[in-house]
C-alpha cells in the first residue's frame, strides 16, 4: 500500500515565513514603538504635541498611498524587486529620522519610511498566498498572526528601553536591521516574475490625488481635534466633511469604474464588509487604548516611563499563548462565534479591572493582568476576522488582495479616530473632574488647609519664604493627577460597557459564522 504524499510546499518555505515574520513584525514594532516614544521624540526634536499631529498625518496619508498602490507597483516591479525597494525607502527614512534634530528633517523622514513600509504588512498577509495551496498556508497564518502578537508587545518595551537609556535612535536602528534582515531573506524566497501587460492595473493618478487630499483632511483634523477641538470646532468640522467628501467620491468612482484601482464592485458581499468594519472597530480600541494606557499609568498613577513599557509588554505578550490556544480549537471546532464571544469578554474584564483602580493599584497585581485580557481580546477577535472576513474572496486572487488592501489602508484610520476619541474623551472628563475637585482648592476647605499646612511645614526648612506657594503647587498638581485618573477610569468604564455590548452583537451575528 503506498503511502499518502506529503502536501506540497514552496522550495524556500523556512525563508518565506521568516520573510512574513519580519515584515509583518517589523510594521507592529515600528507602529507600537513610535506611539509609546513620540514624548521623548518630541522633545528631541523640539516640536510641540499639535506639531506633531501632522507627523502622523502625513504617515497615515503616505502609507495610504503606497497600500493603494502596491498591487499596481508588484505587477511591474515583481514581489523580490518591489519588497527590496521597500525596505531600501523604510530604511532610508529610519536613517533621516535617527539623525534629525528638528521637525522638518524628522518629518521627511517619516514620510519617507511610510512609502517604503506601509504596506509590510498587506505584503506579508499576501506572502502567505504564496505557499502552495493546502492545510501548511494555516502555518503561514500562524505566523503571521504570532508577528502581530510579538511585534505588539515588544514595542512598549524597546521604546522604553532605548528611551531611559537617552537614546531614542536607537528605536529607527532596530527598525532598520530587522527590516534589512527581511530583504535579504526576500532575495531568497520571493519570485521575480511580473505581470503580463494586459493583466496590470490602471493607475489612476488624479482620482487618487483627490482621495489622498481627502485622507490629509480627514487624518490632519482628528488628530488637531486632540489637542483645540472646543477652540476651533467648526473648521475641524468642515475639514472632516470636505475629507469625507473626497474619500466618498473616490468610492464612488473606484466601484463604478471598468477597470479600477481597486475592484470595490468585487468587495461589496456582506462577509466582507462586516470584517472591514470589525477589523476598523479592532483600529479605533486599539488607538484608544494606547493613547490612555500611559495616561493612566504615566500621568494618573507617576509610573517611571521604562517600568510602564515593561508591564506593557508583560501584558500584551499573552495574546501569543492566546493565538495558539486558539489554532489548537480551530482544527476541531472552527466556529468563529466562541472566539468572538471570548475576545469581547476579555476586552471587558480589561475594562472592568482598570475602571476600579484607584492610587493604590499595584502595577503586577492589577494593571498588566488588565492588559493581559486586552491582549487576548486583539489577538482572538483579529486573528479570527483575518481568517473569516476573506472566505468568499478566496478564489478570486485579485479581489481578495484589493480587500487585503482597503483594510489595511481603512486601518489607517481607526488609529485615528480612536487616538483622537480617547484624547477628546480625556479633555472633556478631566475638565470635568478639575472642576468638581477645585470646588476643594481653598483655605474655607479643613481638608485643603491642613494639607497646606502640613506640606508648607515640609517645605519651611528648603524653601523658606516660598514654602505656602510649593504647597499649593504641589496639591495643584496632586489636583490634575486625581482628576487624570478620574478621566482614565471614565474611559476604561466606557470600553466596559461598550465590550459587553460588542459580545452580546457578536454572539447574534450571523455573517461571520
Amino acid at each position: 500500500m503506498q503511502a499518502a504524499s506529503s502536501p506540497p510546499r514552496h522550495p524556500r518555505e523556512r525563508a518565506l515565513l521568516a520573510t512574513i515574520f519580519l515584515l509583518n513584525g517589523v510594521e507592529f514594532l515600528q507602529a507600537g514603538m513610535l506611539a509609546f516614544g513620540a514624548g521623548p521624540i518630541m522633545g528631541a526634536i523640539g516640536a510641540s504635541p499639535e506639531e506633531f499631529t501632522i507627523v502622523t498625518a502625513v504617515y497615515a496619508v503616505v502609507a495610504i498611498a503606497a497600500i493603494a498602490k502596491q498591487r499596481w507597483l508588484v505587477e511591474r516591479m515583481g514581489w523580490r524587486l518591489f519588497i527590496q525597494v521597500s525596505v531600501a525607502l523604510f530604511v532610508g527614512g529610519a536613517a533621516v529620522c535617527a539623525t534629525s534634530e528638528a521637525l522638518p528633517q524628522f518629518l521627511l523622514g517619516r514620510a519617507i519610511m511610510g512609502m517604503g513600509g506601509a504596506a509590510f504588512m498587506t505584503s506579508a498577509r499576501l506572502m502567505v498566498n504564496l505557499m502552495p495551496p493546502s492545510p501548511r498556508r494555516f502555518l503561514g497564518i500562524a505566523v503571521f498572526a504570532s508577528a502581530l502578537a510579538i511585534g505588539n508587545a515588544l514595542a512598549p518595551w524597546c521604546a522604553a528601553t532605548a528611551v531611559s537609556h537617552d537614546s531614542w535612535q536607537g528605536i529607527f536602528v532596530l527598525l532598520s536591521v530587522l527590516a534589512a534582515g527581511a530583504a535579504v531573506l526576500a532575495g531568497f524566497s520571493l519570485p521575480t516574475d511580473v505581470a503580463p501587460p494586459a493583466q496590470r492595473t490602471e493607475a489612476h493618478p488624479m482620482v487618487l490625488l483627490t482621495m489622498l487630499g481627502g485622507a490629509f483632511l480627514s487624518l490632519y483634523a482628528l488628530q488637531r481635534a486632540s489637542y483645540d477641538f472646543y477652540a476651533d470646532a467648526l473648521p475641524l468640522l468642515l475639514a472632516i466633511l470636505l475629507g469625507t467628501a473626497s474619500l466618498l467620491y473616490f468610492a464612488r468612482h473606484q466601484y463604478n469604474h471598468d477597470t479600477p484601482l481597486l475592484v470595490l464592485k468585487r468587495l461589496a458581499k456582506p462577509r466582507y464588509l462586516t470584517g472591514l468594519a470589525l477589523f476598523t472597530l479592532c483600529y479605533i480600541v486599539l488607538g484608544g487604548n494606547n493613547t490612555m494606557l500611559p495616561v493612566l499609568m504615566q500621568r494618573a498613577l507617576g509610573i517611571p516611563w521604562e517600568v510602564i513599557g515593561k508591564a506593557q509588554a508583560a501584558g500584551l505578550i499573552a495574546a501569543l499563548p492566546a493565538f495558539w490556544i486558539m489554532a489548537s480549537i480551530l482544527r476541531k471546532r472552527p466556529s468563529p462565534k466562541k472566539f468572538y464571544v471570548a475576545g469581547f469578554a476579555s476586552l471587558a474584564i480589561c475594562g472592568l479591572l482598570l475602571a476600579r483602580l484607584n492610587g493604590e493599584a499595584g502595577l503586577w497585581t492589577h494593571i498588566v493582568p488588565a492588559i493581559a485580557a486586552y491582549g487576548v481580546f486583539i489577538i482572538l477577535v483579529m486573528a479570527t476576522t483575518a481568517i473569516q472576513t476573506f472566505v468568499d474572496l478566496q478564489t478570486d486572487e485579485l479581489a481578495f488582495t484589493h480587500g487585503q488592501q482597503l483594510k489595511n489602508m481603512l486601518s489607517q484610520f481607526g488609529l485615528a479616530l480612536g487616538t483622537g476619541g480617547a484624547a477628546l474623551a480625556l479633555q472633556w472628563r478631566s475638565t470635568e473632574h478639575a472642576a468638581i475637585l477645585a470646588r476643594r482648592f481653598g483655605s474655607a476647605d479643613a481638608a485643603f488647609s491642613a494639607a497646606a499646612g502640613q506640606l508648607t511645614e515640609q517645605f519651611a526648612a528648603s524653601h523658606g519664604a516660598q514654602a505656602a506657594q510649593m504647597a499649593v503647587a504641589t496639591l495643584a498638581q496632586q489636583l490634575n493627577q486625581q482628576a487624570a485618573l478620574l478621566s482614565a477610569l471614565d474611559y476604561f468604564g466606557a470600553l466596559a460597557a461598550f465590550a459587553v455590548l460588542g459580545g452580546v452583537a457578536m454572539a447574534a451575528q450571523r455573517v461571520l459564522r
